[in-house]
């Protein structure tokens, strides 16, 4: 299996735990199991049949979680770590778009999330037990990892359980529902746990590094994840949003970009009215080459759009409010929204006073805020506010569907965000971290010397040096 025993580290009993697990409940696992599919027309087929209480999706389906992608890659390559059970590591991970589609049957979902969110959780559970020793030993990382390993125990219940029962696939989305509900802290939690580790430890470069690397993975598989599960649920329970009755699930196939730009900057002038007693105004623009005279809209996830706009929209009202603190009027931020052939890109100015060059990357940085480190109480909730993650993980949704976001600043002035987002439903793939020798490795690197010159911080004073000599 892909766990393997940590000997030295409290957090293998972990891993113990699934392992003893699946040799005692599941030991046909060496074999990748046939996965019974439905026999309507517009799904696989093979002996079965649909069962009676099976719930078809009652409007247009998606491909989303049923079109895996397998063709397009080989199979993940494997690390050996002396385990004697690496069933999940050894099914490659399906890589899914977001093209409509109407070929999507309850049953069908079913058969498909309970082979992948086990393959997708033991692949990143691998992940946390390449961490230091020093941080997975921290309360909050031990409480992470319990989760995962609650919850790949929960589906894995499911493997012998019959699609032809509808009771299976109602009891299907109520445990992932509590999957979903139990993950709800995952960020904060582990963020705690970094604070955890900063506090007692301090920071190192090659360590900074690797928490860097696995942090932007295991978020990413952390959204692959509850994007499976929010799927299944929200288009199997029967209910329709009533603020949103054409999307399906959390996919909105007309999602009207200047609409969710317009709503997260609302949101975004509410919690800055409150906290400044003012806030900047909103200038917007689109350029639609394709069809002038059309609004801009495209496939995607609105929720997940809109993360990543409250951002940036929080950021540069911040920085627009404290930069011209003695200004009767404040500059508005502006926003550009552009679709090509290929790309539809958000851009986001303002007139903030702008970053150094040097400090950008660390606006990416999980070990980098410019906000005071929030504490957090033994009987209250983890807060966001303080942690750094806003601008890393809007990046990792922008890259999610194939896209990214940048910024642009120029110091002095002001700063440009841009979310890239693919165009074309059938362009936006999942990208998904991958375990293998090659991510093995990157845990594994160690800091070198630069093969550049870099300059020292403070110029050299040569009289000094005269006299000392």
């Amino acid at each position: 299996m892909i766990l393997s025993h940590r000997c030295n580290s409290p957090t293998g009993l972990g891993e113990a735990k699934v392992e003893s697990y699946i040799r005692r409940n599941k030991p046909h696992l060496t074999r990748k199991p046939a996965a019974p599919m439905c026999r309507r027309k517009h799904c696989s087929t093979d002996n079965r049949s649909q069962p009676a209480g099976a719930r078809p999706a009652s409007r247009s389906s998606w491909t989303f979680y049923i079109r895996v992608a397998s063709g397009l890659h080989g199979p993940t390559s494997h690390v050996r770590t002396g385990s004697s059970d690496e069933a999940f590591q050894k099914h490659s991970r399906h890589w899914i778009n977001i093209k409509c589609s109407t070929n999507a049957c309850e049953t069908t979902s079913f058969v498909f999330l309970r082979q992948e969110l086990p393959v997708r959780l033991s692949n990143i559970m691998k992940e946390i037990n390449l961490l230091p020793d020093r941080l997975l030993t921290t309360p909050s990382v031990q409480m992470v990892q319990s989760w995962y390993v609650q919850s790949l125990m929960e589906i894995l219940e499911f493997l012998d359980k019959t699609p032809d029962n509808h009771s299976v696939l109602h009891e299907f989305v109520d445990t992932l529902v509590n999957i979903r509900n139990r993950h709800n802290d995952v960020v904060p939690t582990m963020a705690q746990g970094i604070i955890e580790y900063k506090s007692v430890y301090g920071q190192d470069p090659v360590t900074n590094q690797n928490i860097q690397y696995f942090l932007d993975r295991f978020y990413m598989s952390r959204i692959s994840i509850r994007m499976l599960i929010n799927q299944h649920t929200l288009v199997f329970d029967g209910a329709t949003n009533p603020l949103h009755p054409n999307t399906i699930g959390s996919i909105d196939p007309h999602c009207d970009v200047t609409e969710v730009v317009r709503d997260a900057y609302q949101s975004a002038k509410l919690v800055c009215d409150q906290y400044y007693l003012s806030s900047p105004d909103l200038m917007l623009q689109e350029m639609n080459v394709n069809n002038r005279k059309q609004p801009i809209s495209i496939v995607y996830v609105p929720s997940h759009l809109y993360h990543m706009l409250f951002e940036l929209f929080k950021n540069a009202m911040r920085a627009t409010i404290e930069n011209h603190e003695s200004s009767n009027r404040l500059p508005p931020i502006q926003v550009m929204v552009a679709i090509g052939g290929e790309d539809l890109s958000i851009k986001v100015s303002d007139r903030g006073g702008g970053v150094p060059f040097r400090k950008i990357e660390n606006l990416f940085s999980y070990m980098y805020s410019t906000a005071p480190t929030p504490e957090r109480g033994e009987h209250s909730q983890t807060p966001l506010a303080g942690f750094g993650y806003g601008l890393p993980i809007s990046r990792l949704y922008a890259q999610y569907f194939q896209g990214n976001l940048q910024l642009y600043s120029m110091e002095g002035y002001g700063t440009d965000a841009v979310i890239h987002m693919k165009a074309l439903s059938t362009d936006s793939v999942e990208r998904l971290p991958v375990y293998n020798k090659t991510a093995l490795r990157n845990y594994k690197v160690s800091q070198e010397a630069d093969d550049w010159c870099v300059p020292s911080r403070e110029p050299l004073d040569l009289t000094i040096y005269r006299v000392a000599k």
